[in-house]
């Protein structure tokens, strides 16, 4: 397969599951701390079925809009994102891991920009699965990635994320504690450069983002900003630099 072919499909996979799969669970997943679980209804409380599928309730009346972020934002942000992977990583078996966790890390920043928020059944499955899956295309000729830097990884940044919470409780969540570990394994593959240069990619452009409400007068210094988002800005810029160089 060509690899402008191989762009397209993969832009077609990341609109089709930013336009179908994401927006419900975006509405799910999107409550407060203090709520338990994610949302099971409709905002007309109507009770929803399914986890994923398009934020449309067949119980409103006709022509009510649908809830949630709107698909064809979503649909467009994980096109962009799985067409930019697909042409860093070519043909290699692991883009097939890319493309399944991409959905995911674009849920997880829609959640955390909405409510300041990392849900444990998104970062602790992405957690699991990022080293899991990755430990099989170990096992597939042509990777360009090492399994075991991979977990080395996964570990180090969940540590060294765990130790900043430890530090700063109240300037970083445990949610992202826990989404680390996933990046961390998603890094790794592609060896210890691109875990610092992602990991540092992520800090500047939190601070970035801060300083620029700063400065626009929409926060203050000592004003908490979701940083799951930035986080996993930064793992994809490190992802493609990695992947294209590999």
């Amino acid at each position: 397969m060509s690899t402008g072919l191989l762009v397209l499909v993969a832009a077609l996979w990341g609109a089709a599951a930013g336009a179908f799969l994401l927006p419900r669970a975006a509405h799910r997943f999107s409550v407060q701390d203090e709520e338990a679980g994610w949302r099971d209804r409709c905002p007309a409380g109507h009770p929803i079925g399914r986890l994923v599928g398009p934020a449309r309730c067949g119980r409103c009346e006709a022509g009510t809009p649908p809830y949630g972020p709107g698909a064809p934002r979503l649909a467009a942000a994980t096109a962009l994102v799985c067409a930019a992977l697909a042409a860093a990583t070519d043909t290699r078996p692991e883009l097939a891991v890319w493309l399944l966790l991409a959905p995911v890390g674009v849920l997880l920043t829609v959640v955390d920009f909405r409510v300041r928020r990392l849900p444990d059944p998104l970062t602790l499955t992405l957690a699991v699965a990022a080293p899991a899956l990755l430990g099989l295309v170990a096992l597939v000729p042509e990777h360009a990635g090492d399994w075991s830097t991979a977990l080395w990884a996964t570990l180090a940044l969940g540590a060294g994320y765990y130790v900043l919470w430890l530090v700063n409780p109240g300037g970083m969540g445990f949610g992202d504690v826990k989404l680390a570990l996933g990046v961390g394994a998603v890094l790794g593959w592609y060896g210890w450069s691109t875990v610092m240069l992602g990991t540092f990619a992520g800090f500047l452009f939190g601070t970035l983002y801060g300083w620029g409400l700063v400065i626009l007068r929409r926060a203050g210094r000592k004003t908490a900003i979701p940083f799951g988002p930035f986080l996993l800005a930064g793992a994809f810029v490190g992802l493609l630099i990695g992947a294209y160089a590999a």
